[in-house]
């Protein structure tokens, strides 16, 4: 019989959202943005869940064992060979659900440590099994990866293990997002995509890609070049036609504009502060004159170098 944390233990994660794919860097690159989700897990001495969840998305989150965030802390306790009696799970969600802002790996990092934090010492995972873990959950590391590292990640899988490097960007990145009011699934958005693609355009986007992480880190003037995307984003353009249609106006007018995760939100990459007010205004300007508004929600970020943040106390 596994054996079962303490009660009375109280962990707090913080994590920030992330980006994926960044155009041509398709499952396999993310960047950590400053936006962040906040997740408190509390052990009890009882038997019984307790939510308190607050932001984003909370109407539709469920409020028993099937949350995200609590399966996660069983699956860490589960990988270790421990169980848990009651939870209380205290969450202030930030980051917004659906729109490729990596809120799901957000909830799933935030469970996986909470739940390594639970363990006693000897039997926590290290940060290789975290990052297994959680990308096992999630199904891939794109996600995961900066999320937990910060920075950009790019990432792949080795027969059965999923291994990630972490770059440093450039200290001009200026992250821009444009979020609109829709959602769109990450399941819709990857059901779009056909089942093979030309040689061609492999070679074109594999060029792209290694370009792309040469201009986030030494030359953002070649960002637009780099952001060039030839596997998916054409493809998905019908689920979510007001964020392609913003992602190509931008690009026409020389940013460095992409569809980030599945979509629908757009990110654009700015180099310094100068070209993130012109990415802005071109925004209101796209927004005002298009006949397919979204009502965007525009936020100025920063790169997060940090990663997600654990604070145990325990009584």
């Amino acid at each position: 019989m596994a054996d079962a944390v303490l009660p009375g233990q109280s962990v707090t994660v913080r994590v920030p959202a992330t980006s994926a794919n960044l155009g041509p860097g398709f499952d396999t690159m993310g960047l950590a943005l400053t936006l962040h989700d906040t997740v408190t897990v509390e052990t009890l001495d009882s038997d019984e869940l307790v939510f308190d969840l607050r932001g984003e998305g909370v109407e539709e989150l469920p409020r028993d064992a099937s949350h995200l965030v609590v399966r996660c802390v069983d699956a860490a306790l589960d990988r270790a060979g421990y169980c848990r009696r009651g939870l209380k799970v205290s969450a202030e969600n930030v980051i917004p659900h659906g729109r490729g802002l990596g809120s799901s790996a957000s909830a799933i990092v935030s469970g996986v440590l909470a739940g390594n934090a639970l363990l006693p010492p000897e039997a926590r995972l290290d940060d290789d099994g975290v990052l297994q873990l959680a990308s096992e959950l999630e199904g891939h590391p794109d996600n995961i990866a900066p999320a937990l590292t910060g920075a950009l990640s790019v990432s792949w899988q080795a027969g059965d293990s999923y291994r990630s490097a972490r770059i440093v960007p450039a200290a001009s990145i200026v992250p821009v997002v444009a979020i609109p009011q829709v959602e769109l699934s990450t399941e819709t958005a990857r059901a779009m995509l056909p089942s093979s693609v030309s040689h061609q355009s492999a070679a074109a986007n594999s060029g792209r890609a290694a370009l792309l992480v040469h201009a986030l880190t030494a030359d953002p003037s070649l960002l637009v070049e780099g952001t060039e995307d030839f596997l998916h984003q054409s493809y998905r353009a019908e689920a979510m036609g007001a964020s392609a249609e913003l992602m190509n106006a931008l690009r026409e007018h020389g940013h460095a504009a992409v569809i980030s995760g599945a979509g629908p939100t757009v990110l654009v990459l700015a180099d310094g502060p100068e070209d993130a007010d012109d990415v802005q205004q071109s925004i209101e300007r796209f927004a005002a004159l298009s006949e397919n508004s979204a009502n965007w929600r525009v936020l100025r970020l920063a790169v997060d170098t940090e990663g997600a943040k654990v604070e145990m106390h325990r009584r």
